[in-house]
């Protein structure tokens, strides 16, 4: 089973060899055996990669990052037909119902906000305010119309980092959180890949000039624990990121079972393409805790 997530962060070489991701660097020479990885992170444009190395990872599923410049995560590789029934898999998800993708969407928004909520009373935040998501969660509607996740985020964000905060602003937190949910993202779309479907075709986020809006639709109940930690880390001044990519490496509660995220992440997608080829959100399988 896959377990490994691999980041090159130095100059290196890589190439495949019977089975092997092998990278070469400055220091010598190291393999690792590909069926152990899981993910990928190219931390460095410093890289040189061959193609046969790029093609074995995706014939194996695994999910490749590219950084940027920066090493902020800025794209992701994945094969153009993630499953041998990508035509009819593609077939389902254009034919899902409206009615289907709005019940669905208000599950999700549902669980985020009430994951958001758990976060705040791990934190002892403002009970008032905690009380106040409680009823967000409690009044989500059909696709949920009247923007409760919006309304949700507004308090949540407030209250959990401080007053007036803003996703936009240049600080520690928003750093965190954009390398996170950029992680996070990328797993939801090689599932989405993998089961053979479109990460174009969105239930929700519709963006003409988004490559992922089914990815950005289903990792919403996934967002709290990267928010858990930035909280954790928003005074951190040092191997930041390397902190944040701990997050693949927790096991949370999902199903009745302790899971790794990743496969958290496979588990709860899969749920989610039921849910909306049967029509019966109860069939969605949402993570049972944010106690990380």
């Amino acid at each position: 089973m896959a377990f490994r997530t691999v980041v090159i962060s130095s100059h290196s070489k890589i190439e495949y060899s019977l089975n092997y991701f092998v990278f070469r660097t400055i220091d010598g020479v190291k393999r690792i055996h590909l069926d152990e990885i899981s993910t990928v992170i190219f931390e460095t444009t410093n890289i040189s990669i061959t193609s046969s190395a790029l093609v074995e990872m995706l014939k194996r599923k695994i999910n490749i990052i590219f950084c940027d410049e920066k090493h902020n995560p800025f794209g992701q590789l994945v094969s153009l037909y993630g499953a041998h029934n990508s035509p009819k898999r593609i077939k389902e998800q254009i034919s899902w119902t409206e009615t289907n993708k709005g019940v669905v969407w208000q599950e999700i928004v549902r669980n985020k906000i009430r994951g958001q909520y758990k976060v705040l009373t791990k934190f002892g935040r403002d009970i008032t305010k905690t009380i106040l998501l409680e009823n967000y969660f409690k009044e989500v509607d059909f696709n949920d119309i009247t923007n409760r996740e919006g309304h949700a985020a507004k308090i949540y964000f407030n209250f959990l980092y401080h007053e007036g905060f803003s996703r936009t602003e240049d600080c520690n937190i928003n750093l965190i959180l954009n390398y996170g949910y950029s992680l996070i993202l990328s797993l939801v779309s090689r599932a989405i890949v993998a089961a053979g479907y479109l990460t174009q075709l969105g239930i929700h986020h519709k963006n003409d000039f988004n490559e992922f809006n089914f990815a950005c639709d289903l990792m919403e109940p996934f967002r709290p624990y990267v928010d858990i930690y930035a909280k954790r880390l928003e005074n951190e001044t040092e191997n930041i990121k390397d902190k944040i990519k701990e997050i693949l490496n927790e096991e949370i509660p999902i199903n009745g079972q302790t899971h790794t995220f990743i496969n958290a992440i496979n588990i709860y997608c899969n749920s989610v393409f039921d849910a909306l080829n049967k029509g019966d959100a109860n069939l969605i399988k949402f993570p049972e805790s944010y106690d990380i």
